[in-house]
């Protein structure tokens, strides 16, 4: 990484602030999911509120082939949005790979997020299938953000493969329940740093992208804490200053936490002493 760290861990701060996955640049740090979203206007309105750059659309829920006007990537297309297609619903390695190439083919993007599920009941990965379709994408030069348990040992082998990102998850997919595990997302940055990594699922309101972004995440991907919310394009907004905030308190580096007090006033100089 590029970024300078100070003897307290206060990350210098650089003009460029740039997403950077593999060969793509984006200056907003939040990936938005696409679905969900009571109407699509709703669903424009919301990510325009984000800063969203970076979009993820299910293939194989869409026609990629010939999309109708109004449709999901029709609006998307028109809107500036990049488009990230993902391989949700697949179950193992030889479905993500094939969806994966007609992804590429229809959309003419190397981009890809990869998700390999194991049942329907947790959505959880299969890491056998995962760790395959990842080798494979990569040596077919996909630019994969592979989706992973929040296991420290997956998410390296990932990086290993040539991952362009990693994107463990907070919590279950769609749970809300936020990010259940910061120890082990702590020892994931740590053990990788030179790939980013994004957190993916679980996200349920602003602060659990303050606290992802806290970790020294890269970003978040998030779906449906905005799409579901009562308000979602007043929560997209609240989303976009979460990351700000979190990222911006990562590089400005936070104080030890200490058992007891300390005075913030010398003690020094007082009255009667």
């Amino acid at each position: 990484m590029s970024d300078v760290t100070h003897a307290n861990g206060a990350v210098a701060n650089e003009a460029d602030d740039a997403l950077v996955i593999g060969n793509h640049s984006f200056s907003s740090r939040i990936l938005v999911g696409t679905s969900r979203y009571p109407n699509p206007q709703v669903m424009l309105d919301a990510l325009e509120a984000t800063g969203t750059e970076l979009v993820t659309v299910a293939i194989r829920r869409v026609n990629i082939e010939n999309p109708a006007p109004e449709s999901h990537l029709d609006l998307l297309r028109r809107g500036g949005y990049e488009v990230l297609p993902n391989t949700a619903g697949c179950y193992t390695a030889r479905e993500a790979v094939l969806t994966a190439r007609l992804a590429r083919e229809a959309l003419g993007t190397d981009l890809l997020k990869l998700e390999v599920i194991g049942d329907d009941e947790t959505l959880m990965p299969d890491v056998e299938q995962l760790l395959d379709a990842a080798k494979t994408l990569v040596d077919d030069g996909f630019t994969v953000l592979a989706y992973a348990n929040d296991d420290p040992i997956t998410c390296r082998k990932l990086a290993d493969l040539g991952c362009a990102a990693v994107m463990p998850l907070g919590s279950p997919i769609g749970s809300g329940m936020g990010i259940v595990n910061p120890y082990n997302l702590r020892i994931i940055r740590e053990m990788i740093e030179d790939t980013p990594l994004i957190v993916d699922a679980g996200i349920g309101t602003a602060s659990d992208a303050v606290t992802a972004m806290e970790l020294g995440y890269d970003g978040i991907l998030v779906n449906t804490a905005i799409a579901q919310a009562q308000h979602p394009v007043d929560m997209g907004h609240a989303m976009r200053k979460a990351v700000e905030a979190g990222r911006s308190a990562h590089r400005a580096g936070r104080i030890p936490r200490r058992l007891y007090a300390e005075a913030s006033s010398s003690m020094e100089g007082r009255i009667g002493t």
